[in-house]
């Protein structure tokens, strides 16, 4: 699991869009009135909410205590609890697993699929959606040149999990689900507040890579980050994020 300090206010003020890309994965998941569902990585809460609202039963787990805190603090109705991806465990078995924007922090992609595994009823449905192969490629690349520069391996510090299709599909067919759909996709995804769109996504989701830089020093790191990507990434006065996302609905047998 990542290191990266989540914070939950910051995720919430700068990386709304996260949320607000994921709402269409509840239509995927198609939640229906009674069912028991997990929301996998919730974060602060805002599709576990989505989801509630058809009436299902829905819980939320997430590694970082900070995010937990804020769902709880902002939906109180709904069970939100600390808890680890590839290691956990549900009190009954669920109808449906669902996750947006969080597997890919988690490096230990076979604790996850056989957690999700033990944790869904047979013919329960896994919906997920996540960073896939080539996603945010060419931050990576600025952020290892940067470093490199500095002196530092980056390609060690790398936290993410970013699978092709054929990698994802057979993990899951090896824990006894049938994959029903996955898809790879770009989306490239504009980061709000202009130039400084950049400097926010660093901050709320590259900490893995600069845990001695701190002040001016890591000022500098972004700056120089930035020259080497603005080419690609920055367009009509703002910063676009080249995502690329693996969308998934599997059935465990």
């Amino acid at each position: 699991m990542s290191g990266n300090k989540w914070n939950g206010k910051h995720y919430d003020d700068k990386s709304g869009f996260v949320s607000l890309y994921g709402k269409g994965l509840i239509d995927i998941l198609d939640p229906k009135e009674g069912e028991k569902i997990l929301d996998l990585g919730c974060g602060t809460g805002d599709l576990t909410q989505g989801i509630a609202g058809s009436g299902s039963i829905v819980r939320g787990i997430d590694y970082s205590e900070d995010m937990i805190l804020r769902a709880r603090e902002k939906y109180p109705s709904i069970s939100f609890e600390v808890g680890d991806a590839a290691n956990f465990h549900t009190p009954q078995p669920v109808d449906a697993v669902f996750s947006n924007a969080a597997l890919h922090w988690v490096r230990d992609e076979d604790g996850v699929a056989a957690s999700v595994a033990r944790a869904l009823r047979p013919g329960g449905r896994f919906v997920a959606e996540f960073g896939g192969s080539r996603n945010v490629g060419t931050i990576i690349a600025g952020v290892e040149e940067e470093l490199t520069a500095c002196g530092i391996d980056a390609t060690s510090r790398n936290p993410w999990y970013f699978p092709t299709v054929g990698d994802y599909s057979s993990l899951l067919e090896h824990h006894g689900f049938r994959v029903a759909f996955i898809h790879h996709y770009e989306r490239p995804t504009p980061l709000p507040d202009g130039e400084k769109g950049l400097d926010h996504w660093l901050d709320g989701f590259a900490d893995d890579f600069f845990p001695e830089f701190e002040g001016e020093e890591k000022t500098l790191a972004y700056k120089g980050i930035k020259e080497r990507v603005r080419p690609v990434l920055f367009k009509d006065g703002e910063w676009v994020a080249d995502y690329w996302r693996i969308r998934v609905v599997a059935v465990k047998e």
